[in-house]
C-alpha cells in the first residue's frame, strides 16, 4: 500500500533497481511466462512499484527513449496505476506517480471480472492520439501495437521477479475516461492486474 487516502498526493518513487537475486534469465522468463488470475493479499511496496512502472515504459538509455518501443518514438502510451488508495499516472521522466483520484477505483478496471479486484494494483494503458499526431485507422493500429509492447514488458518483468499478471482488454472504458478526465483523443486500451502468487 502506498499511502492512506486521507493524505493522498503525488508520489516520487525510488530509483528503479533492476538487479536482484530472484531475477530469471530472459530465456527462462520466456519459457515460464504465463497468465495468472489469483493473487495473494500482499501489496507492492514503493520500490516494487517503481521497478514495475519502469519496466513497463520507463526512461531507458536516454531521456528520449522508453523501455517499450513506440511507433516513430511518439511515446503515446500513458500508464495509469490503480491501487486501493488511489489512481495515479506514471510520469516516466520524473519517475513519479501523479495523483489523479483518491479512493479505490479498481472495479472500473475489473469491468465485471471480479478476480481483478483482488490484485493489489492494476496498470492501465491509454493511447493518447494527441501525442501520436493522428487518430486514423493506422494510428489506432499502431497505438494497439504499442500498448501491447508495454503490456508484454509487464508480463515478462513480473515473471522474472516472481510477480504474476494477466494482459486484458476488458474494463469500463467510459468509467475510466470519466475518472481520469480523458478526452475523446485518449483511449484506455489494455490493462494488467499485478500482484504476487496466491499461496
Amino acid at each position: 500500500m502506498l499511502m492512506n487516502t486521507a493524505c493522498a498526493q503525488d508520489i516520487t518513487l525510488p530509483t528503479p533497481c533492476m538487479a536482484g537475486e530472484k531475477s530469471l534469465s530472459m530465456t527462462e522468463t520466456l519459457a515460464k511466462r504465463h497468465s495468472v488470475r489469483d493473487y495473494s493479499t500482499r501489496t507492492l511496496n514503493s520500490q516494487e512499484i517503481s521497478n514495475l512502472c519502469w519496466a513497463a515504459c520507463g526512461v531507458s538509455r536516454d531521456n528520449e527513449h522508453r523501455t517499450a518501443p513506440t511507433a516513430m518514438n511518439r511515446k503515446e502510451i500513458r500508464l495509469f496505476v490503480f491501487t486501493a488508495d488511489g489512481t495515479y499516472e506514471y510520469i516516466a521522466e520524473k519517475n513519479l506517480l501523479q495523483l489523479k483520484a483518491t479512493g479505490d477505483h479498481r472495479p472500473l478496471v475489473a469491468g465485471g471480472q471480479n478476480f481483478v479486484k483482488s490484485a493489489p494494483l492494476s496498470l492501465v494503458m491509454v493511447i493518447d492520439f494527441e501525442k501520436f499526431g493522428a487518430q486514423d485507422q493506422r494510428a489506432m493500429m499502431m497505438g494497439c501495437v504499442d500498448a501491447g509492447n508495454v503490456s508484454e514488458n509487464v508480463n515478462l518483468y513480473c515473471q522474472s521477479v516472481g510477480m504474476v499478471t494477466v494482459p486484458r482488454a476488458t474494463m469500463d472504458i467510459n468509467g475510466i475516461r470519466q475518472l481520469l478526465r480523458l478526452s475523446d483523443k485518449q483511449l484506455p486500451i489494455m490493462n494488467n492486474p499485478v500482484g504476487f502468487p496466491k499461496e
